[in-house]
């Protein structure tokens, strides 16, 4: 098996178009904006058995003195995961999908080792890919990461009486009666959203860590959906989201409202989120980020979701080790 860097975005998009783990942020001018705004170069990995493509690893290099790390997804893009996907092929035994698996991670690794040289390599898989091994076979690190979907293909209701609690599903007729408006936004609500972001992670001594120019050029590149909570007329809480083939990704978003409202304005942003994606004929709907986060899980758990178990995989050499955990520990005194 050959991995050839892309020169051509069509066959990368043809195969993110057939591939059954693709995700929104595998589509490859996705991947050039990620490249413009986080400084990191980006290698569009495409893995050949002969002449025929058998999957894709979307790459992106950094150097820093002695530090060169190869991450996928690269840090600043608000993407919690990338990674390799497959060109399904049909009829293949257990042992043929194993070695195809580790035959790919190999050309893979070639490439980060005597091209790249990098010591610090970090993969986030996307949902899908479930079969670590291969990573752990080949010296990685692997531990598991996890995120909160719901099926939608038999329609709204199902998915409201799914949801055990009572007052959750009595929220919408409470919000409209308090005041508190849902409705689709657009460019300008989507800058309101982040400036309500900026406002709530100063609070808690953290920071956002995407632009605000990186998300509006997405917005204009792509399908992505804004979602804005209004009370008074004034926008207090709002989200982002990524449509893509049958599923309906909360992206980024929910910042707490600086007023306190009952009911919870993002609540009534979730309802309606899952009710678009219903009636937009979307099999899954999906939320970034907020299961693997101790501190969120409560507030989320009660709209009993599925968890959905993906993982990651990291190697490192000791040089790049003791950078990481300096860079955690100063991290954590932010």
């Amino acid at each position: 098996m050959e991995v050839r860097v892309a020169d051509n975005e069509k066959v990368w998009n043809d195969i993110v178009a057939i591939s059954p783990q693709a995700t929104a942020f595998h589509q490859y001018e996705w991947l050039k904006t990620m490249e413009k705004y986080t400084g990191f170069k980006f290698y569009p990995l495409i893995a050949f058995e002969g002449e025929e493509p058998v999957g894709l690893f979307p790459l992106f290099f950094y150097k820093k003195l002695l530090l060169k790390s190869a991450f996928s997804p690269p840090p600043r893009t608000a993407t919690s995961y990338l990674g390799s996907i497959d060109v399904e092929r049909e009829n293949l035994r257990l042992s043929q999908r194993e070695h195809a698996s580790l035959e790919f991670q190999k050309s893979v690794d070639c490439f980060i080792n005597e091209s790249l040289k990098a010591n610090y390599v970090y993969f986030s898989a996307p949902p899908g890919i479930n079969d670590p091994r291969i990573f752990e076979w080949l010296g990685y690190e692997v531990k598991p990461a996890y995120g909160y979907v719901t099926e939608l293909k038999n329609g709204f209701e199902t998915v409201l009486e799914k949801i055990t609690t009572k007052r959750i599903r009595k929220e919408n007729r409470r919000g409209l009666k308090r005041g508190i408006v849902v409705r689709e936004g657009g460019k300008k609500e989507l800058e309101v959203i982040y400036d309500l972001m900026l406002d709530r992670y100063e609070n808690q001594d953290k920071s956002v860590s995407v632009s605000k120019k990186y998300l509006l050029d997405l917005f204009d590149k792509f399908n992505l959906r804004i979602f804005v909570a209004e009370y008074e007329e004034e926008i207090v809480t709002g989200t982002v989201c990524v449509d893509f083939k049958n599923r309906f990704l909360s992206w980024i978003g929910f910042p707490k409202p600086r007023i306190k409202l009952s009911p919870s304005p993002n609540d009534l942003l979730i309802l309606e989120e899952i009710k678009y994606a219903c009636e937009n004929g979307y099999n899954y709907y999906e939320i970034m980020g907020a299961a693997g986060d101790k501190r969120l899980h409560r507030y989320y758990s009660k709209f009993n979701f599925d968890i959905i178990v993906r993982f990651y995989a990291k190697r490192t050499s000791m040089l790049s080790s003791l950078v990481e955990k300096v860079y955690l520990k100063m991290k954590g005194k932010r």
